[in-house]
């Protein structure tokens, strides 16, 4: 089972809170990444803080993820989530042959999926030296997860997040060849399907904006509210077999 880290220091708007916010904007724009989506003007909700284990976590419980603003940490909550029901996945054909090439691991390159996923090379890329580091600690306490895709004993995608109870909070991924991200993610969905604990229906991956890349996989969005509604009782699902409980 995870560690719970010492409690955060912090107070970050309630659930009831952020339901509440005001939405600016409408989601008719996506970013053809990798994974990191745009946002509007009102998915930043808070700045500030820090990145200890018992922050981050806070933070997710509470529907908000860190992202890097300017030199300060920003707390971002989608006005429009991007959320993948694992009944709703979208495997095209293609990708079913290609994802036969590939050998699926969990947790055996943790760190090395950060690097790959913060390359500064990569468009729209957010993922510093403080957030590599903040991940790694919250994946040693046992809380932060990688999926890997492997090929010839070589690590060539993968994407890594937070488990709590149901939800997957997905951070980001990457590939170093085709498909092998999307690999990732089917592995990540077919891992928490094979739950044999009865929850697997109520689990939830969370992809925090939804890009045209995952819209193609089965990522629709959602309001805020309605994400903040149904992740009390995400979090009252055991933790996924997956992740070695």
């Amino acid at each position: 089972m995870p560690v719970e880290p010492e409690s955060s220091p912090w107070v970050f708007p309630t659930r009831a809170e952020l339901a509440a916010l005001p939405v600016l904007d409408d989601p008719d724009e996506y970013d053809e990444d990798d994974g990191d989506g745009t946002h509007d003007g009102s998915d930043l909700v808070a700045v500030g803080a820090d990145l200890a284990p018992g922050t981050l976590l806070a933070a997710y419980r509470s529907g908000l993820f860190p992202m890097p603003e300017g030199r300060a940490v920003g707390w971002w909550s989608p006005a429009y989530r991007g959320i993948l029901q694992l009944d709703e996945l979208k495997v095209s054909r293609s990708l079913r042959r290609s994802a036969r090439d590939f050998e699926i691991r969990v947790d055996t390159a943790f760190d090395e999926v950060v690097a790959a996923c913060a390359d500064p090379r990569r468009p729209h890329g957010w993922i510093d030296a403080r957030i590599a580091r903040a991940y790694g600690d919250l994946h040693r306490l046992g809380w932060a997860h990688s999926v890997e895709t492997w090929q010839d004993g070589c690590l060539v995608g993968g994407l890594y997040g937070v488990a709590i109870g149901g939800l997957f909070a997905g951070e980001s991924m990457f590939h170093h060849v085709t498909d092998a991200s999307k690999a990732a993610l089917v592995g990540l969905v077919e891992g928490l399907r094979a739950d044999d604990d009865g929850a697997a229906g109520n689990r939830l991956v969370d992809v925090q904006w939804a890009t045209r890349h995952l819209v193609t996989l089965g990522v629709r969005e959602v309001p805020r509210a309605s994400y903040i509604a149904a992740l009390e009782g995400l979090l009252e699902v055991p933790p996924a077999a997956l992740w070695g409980r």
